[in-house]
């Protein structure tokens, strides 16, 4: 590894969103600071390690800034103290809006923060009130405006399709007033329905219809479509970025299938062929760092909760249906071939080629990557691949 992605996982949340199944936690004040404390010790812990350079960080959650500035401050010093930081790294936190002000804006602007995540998902008051959301659409806007004083870099605005009852009208309101604010980068996601969430238990009993397959669809290509117009370009299944300088160079390592370190409750790491996640509860997190020695053999977390080895043949799928959520870049042939020693048609010949019949797949001479209507129905496409490996 040349170079390493760090992403802190910071478990909490004000108040658990309708469709939400992430590991997140509303109520666990009193464990905020043992939990930045626990964080402190796990860099540290890594940080005696032989790590790569740092050359992206990405803060998420639950809600990073529902913790206090002093706490995010020690976690952005921790950082810096323990791991060898690129001069030109990308350092990106997740932010609800409604809930930053201007002073911890300027303090995250100050201590390094270079692309601030604003979780807007609608700008539809309705709708964000289905979804659980803790904010107005008015609050998402000036929590935008704050941002931008703040002097970010990168800005980023997610959104979600597909809702219950929302139609296609209201959706292009949304994506018009997103993109009338000149956000730097834009994520638009269809609305996947967890099991067990409350918006998936009202959706079972009857109380909301099922969101429409066919209308989510009509969306994505209306974003498709509008976004392009607007000029932004579209470099991933669900994202785009203003201009290529505008991408998310942390969410890309993954879709390259790259090497990534995960420190906090439930966080996931990447290592050539191993895959490990600590433990998903943070009292369990905070009392397992508490006991940790300082010495222990491998290389993963004294948090670590389980893990697994990764066949070369796994790895091949996985590697293919990653780098084809990438829109133009697609996968390369040679980066196949370099990494298993083995072309990619000799591993996925017959798949590929039913699947280019089918006007899902586009084959050109040094890459393939899906047309059009195989990102509509990616799923189906990186199912085949799933199936081989």
């Amino acid at each position: 590894m040349d170079s390493l992605g760090l992403y802190i996982h910071i478990p909490f949340c004000q108040a658990k969103c309708a469709y939400c199944d992430f590991t997140s936690y509303a109520g666990l004040d009193s464990l905020f600071e043992p939990y930045v404390h626990a964080l402190e010790v796990e860099m540290a812990w890594y940080g005696r390690r032989a790590i790569p350079e740092v050359d992206t960080l990405y803060i998420g959650g639950g809600t990073p800034t529902v913790v206090s500035t002093d706490l995010l401050e020690r976690v952005s010093k921790g950082v810096r103290r323990h791991f060898r930081v690129s001069s030109d790294a990308e350092i990106a936190m997740e932010a609800n809006p409604g809930r930053v002000d201007c002073g911890k804006l300027e303090m995250l602007r100050t201590s390094g923060v270079t692309r601030l995540s604003l979780g807007v998902q609608s700008l539809d008051d309705e709708e964000l009130a289905l979804l659980g959301r803790i904010h107005t659409a008015a609050e998402a806007v000036a929590s935008y405006w704050h941002a931008r004083g703040a002097g970010f870099p990168a800005i980023n605005l997610d959104l979600i399709y597909g809702l219950p009852g929302q139609g296609l009208g209201e959706w292009e309101k949304t994506l018009e007033e997103a993109l009338s604010l000149g956000p730097d980068h834009l994520a638009c996601y269809a609305l996947t329905l967890e099991e067990g969430t409350p918006l998936a238990n009202s959706v079972t009993a009857g109380d909301l219809p099922p969101p429409d397959d066919d209308l989510a669809a009509e969306m994505y290509e209306l974003a498709e479509e509008r976004l392009a117009q607007a000029g932004y370009y579209h470099y991933e299944i669900s994202n785009w970025a203003r201009s290529p300088a505008h991408i998310s160079r942390h969410n890309m390592r993954y879709w390259r299938y790259g090497c990534y370190l995960g420190l906090g409750a439930a966080a996931h790491s990447f290592r050539q062929s191993f895959r490990w996640w600590n433990v998903p509860h943070p009292k369990t997190y905070i009392a397992r760092l508490e006991a940790a020695p300082s010495q222990l053999p491998g290389w993963e977390s004294p948090a670590r909760g389980a893990g697994e080895v990764i066949s070369r043949e796994v790895a091949m799928g996985d590697m293919v249906m990653l780098r084809l959520r990438l829109v133009e870049e697609g996968v390369s042939l040679a980066d196949f071939a370099q990494r298993f020693g083995r072309s990619l048609a000799s591993v996925y010949g017959e798949e590929i080629e039913a699947l280019a019949e089918m006007g899902l797949l586009e084959i050109l001479p040094e890459r393939i990557r899906l047309t059009p209507r195989g990102r509509l129905l990616g799923n189906e496409v990186f199912q085949r691949f799933v199936s081989l490996a």
